[in-house]
């Protein structure tokens, strides 16, 4: 092929560098008002009474909103937050009020003004607290909230959603194995971190049109969220998303956009901007959900799995609009990437009164994988295996069946493995670099699906310019992974044009076509498909008037370089930007007009599950799979975890641009890398109490491993020239790959991340203890 699977320049390279790229808060418009939010102080609390009286009053101050001038509830799968709270608060920074002034100092000045009467209510601090008959019940109106048929929510508990996975016979695989293990873990919340913080502008028009300027992941996902709060037609809403500066999945919904819409709407048409500080990012986005992991597995000599009985406790924090999906999509890979015939699966998303839990990086994967790898690990140590081994003689393979039944069509796990243990060199223990140093190697396995409704849509549009340009027209959203370069290589190889001569136009929901969301590492399967199916309608429409104008079949055609060329008589020819408006006849006459491809995508065949066994054929439209090996070096008198070198292999389906695809490897390793050695949101009551970098660590420069990342090429069988999603994977077992290794170097396990100086210290103290007596 001549562009796929080509390392070619981003499209927005040049714009990034020179810091030409726009994002939402660069945006600078006449007679801008500046927003600030009024937020709680208590994590549960009924609202008493709100009084904005002084507020109003500060001079400079144009608008206040609270709760009660909009009070309809919202959510994408679960509606059950309203963007200002209403009569109750349930985390600490839950915003109650909203002020519009001239400044922002305004603004800050009079959001102290504005006085909240509250009554403190028990607080929920953690998921297992939540999930207890005597917890406080922080949503009792749960029995009223819409939510899709395929979630459960419990009313009358905290259970916001229970998803089960019930496989063969458990029992059974019980009795029939020769051992049974049974292991716990933990993961703490973590934060998103992009690069960006969260920021909006709104503006509604004399006509009462509103326009949105949002730094989002998903800009018709928020259109419709915003529509259904405050009752504006879709015809009068437009959401536009200029450059994103990372998302990670903290962009994926609506966070600050409805705070400054009821101000906007009472704003006289004066726009009105609210830029998240880091410290409102890392407590009012959302974070990634706190989990406890239980298994019970058993196992035969020869390390074959015979049952797993699992339980998923997601601390989904005070709102679940996405918590509810990520403990679906954590039901769906119960076991890993391994085949087992006997499965027992309760994932549980409770309401806790600590900040909104929601999509990160990975989707649930990551927090269930740390504790599936470590499993593995351990059972083969018990069994006096290799690792490598008992993943192999439990991996998913072409012919066998995941947690949900469904066949396995296409695998290239067994290849990964063999990959990233190479070059890991996992059997060659090298020598530390200083007497109090240990070094170790650890492996871990993954996968991951796209995480999304069955029915989800994409669209592309792409019109043909009289100068045989193009203009590709979609709304996926360049949050920095590459998708506009990617989507863009997509159209020129079915269209035979070199790149250069395609610019993408992404994120206004006026003037490009729908995408339900960037997110679940879709882009390149789902819209890429819808690309394609343009790039066909386009084809057919050149092909169609070429035919006539050549005086050759229709059959006989193909487009190469901007022309349509006939492939018996190459001299035969005409180029594409002479039938950019149409075909002219010898008699001046002119038939067809402007060319424009119209193409739309759903994923095929994807079905629910049975509500009681959780079973179903295809739930999900693909299967990423991968491994990881990494080697770490332990510094015995501080603690410190030196991660030296990881190995990195994911079957990819088909490579788009290698380039694209090593950044997202590399990038999702060094967040994985954060997540397992220095990442933790503290929380006490509900209260954050490390938002900030000052006291949140995330990876440098001065952490970053060598690495070194390959691929296999399974192609999927209906993704763009057999291409998959691989945003997102490897993340997933970095860490359990970490720890992994930490125990090859320490011989002590620990079950909860992150891995901290003091909690090795203290394993390494622990163990000494042990040995002496």
């Amino acid at each position: 092929m001549k562009y796929i699977g080509k390392s070619i320049h981003r499209v927005d390279g040049i714009k990034k560098v020179t810091g030409d790229l726009k994002y939402v808060d660069d945006l600078k418009m006449s007679r801008m008002l500046y927003a600030a939010v009024k937020r709680s102080p208590y994590a549960h609390a009924e609202i008493i009474n709100i009084d904005t009286s002084k507020a109003e009053k500060l001079r400079g101050v144009k608008v206040v909103t609270t709760g009660k001038d909009f009070s309809k509830r919202v959510g994408l799968y679960l509606e059950d937050k309203t963007f200002l709270a209403v009569d109750k608060v349930r985390y600490r920074g839950e915003a109650v009020a909203a002020v519009a002034a001239e400044t922002e100092e305004i603004a800050k000045e009079a959001v102290e003004l504005i006085d909240v009467e509250y009554a403190e209510l028990p607080v929920v601090a953690n998921a297992k607290d939540g999930i207890n008959e005597d917890a406080s019940i922080i949503h009792p109106d749960l029995e009223e909230y819409k939510y899709a048929p395929i979630f459960f929510p419990k009313p009358g508990t905290n259970i916001s959603n229970w998803k089960k996975i019930r496989k063969g016979d458990i029992e059974k695989g019980f009795e029939e194995a020769d051992y049974v293990f049974d292991t716990e873990f933990f993961v703490p919340h973590i934060q998103h971190c992009p690069i960006e913080n969260h920021s909006a502008v709104a503006q509604m028009d004399r006509e009462g049109n509103l326009t949105v300027w949002a730094s989002c992941q998903s800009p018709y996902a928020v259109r419709q969220a915003l529509s259904v709060a405050f009752d504006i037609p879709l015809n009068k809403l437009r959401v536009l998303t200029p450059a994103v500066g990372g998302g990670f999945g903290g962009k994926a919904g609506t966070t600050l956009e409805g705070i400054v819409i009821p101000l906007a709407m009472k704003a006289n048409g004066r726009p009105v901007k609210l830029t998240f500080s880091r410290e409102d990012v890392f407590v009012n986005s959302f974070v990634r959900q706190g989990m406890y992991s239980k298994f019970k597995t058993g196992v035969k000599k020869n390390g074959k799995i015979t049952a797993i009985k699992n339980e998923f406790i997601w601390d989904g924090g005070a709102y679940t609009e996405y918590g509810v999906n990520i403990t679906k999509s954590a039901g769906f890979a119960a076991v890993g990437p391994y085949d087992v015939d006997n499965i027992w699966c309760d994932s549980i998303c409770v309401y806790t009164n600590n900040p909104v839990g929601g999509p990160y990086r990975g989707f649930g994967m990551a927090e269930i994988h740390f504790g599936i790898e470590q499993n593995m690990d351990s059972i083969a140590e018990k069994l006096g295996m290799d690792p490598v081994e008992i993943r192999k003689i439990n991996a998913q393979k072409v012919g066998g069946r995941t947690a949900t039944n469904a066949p396995i069509d296409v695998c290239g796990l067994l290849d990964c493995i063999d990959v990233a243990v190479e070059d890991i060199d996992l059997y060659n223990k090298k020598a530390p670099s200083a007497p109090n140093r240990l070094r170790g190697k650890g492996i871990a396995c993954g996968m991951k699906a796209p995480s999304m409704p069955n029915n989800v849509a994409s669209s592309a549009v792409i019109k043909l310019n009289e100068d045989g340009t193009i203009h590709l027209l979609v709304s996926a959203q360049d949050i920095g992974q590459g998708s506009d370069t990617a989507l863009t290589q997509i159209a020129a190889e079915a269209l035979s044009v070199d790149p250069s001569k395609i610019t993408i136009k992404t994120g206004d929901t006026d003037h490009t076509p729908y995408e339900w969301q960037t997110v679940a590492s879709r882009i390149t399967y789902c819209s890429g498909n819808a690309i394609l199916n343009a790039c066909d309608d386009m084809k057919d429409q050149l092909l169609n008037l070429a035919s006539m104008g050549l005086g050759v079949y229709k059959r006989d055609l193909k487009l190469e370089d901007g022309y349509v060329v006939s492939t018996l008589y190459p001299e035969k020819k005409m180029a594409i930007k002479d039938l950019a408006l149409g075909l002219s006849m010898e008699d001046g006459s002119g038939i067809h007009g402007p060319i424009i491809g119209r193409g739309s995508f759903i994923p095929p065949n994807v079905r629910n599950t049975d509500k009681d066994t959780g079973m179903g054929d295809k739930p999900v439209a693909f299967w990423t799979y991968g491994c990881q090996g990494v080697e770490i070096e332990v510094d015995v008198d501080t603690g410190n975890i030196h991660v030296l070198n990881v190995s990195s292999c994911f079957d990819v389906g088909k490579i788009i641009n290698p380039q694209l695809i090593e950044g997202q490897l590399e990038g999702a390793i060094v967040q994985g890398l954060g997540s397992a050695l220095m990442e933790e949101l503290k929380l006490s009551g509900g209260k954050v109490l490390n938002p900030s970098f000052v006291d949140y660590k995330i990876p440098t420069v001065g952490d970053m491993p060598n690495m070194v990342v390959k691929f296999v090429e399974h192609p999927e069988p209906d993704g763009p020239y057999g291409a998959r999603g691989i945003g997102e994977p490897a993340m997933i077992p970095t860490a359990p790959a970490i720890v992994n290794a930490l125990y090859d170097a320490i011989g002590v396990r620990l079950n909860s991340i992150p891995l901290t100086p003091e909690k090795v210290l203290h394993a390494l103290k622990e163990k000494k203890t042990i040995g002496e007596n």
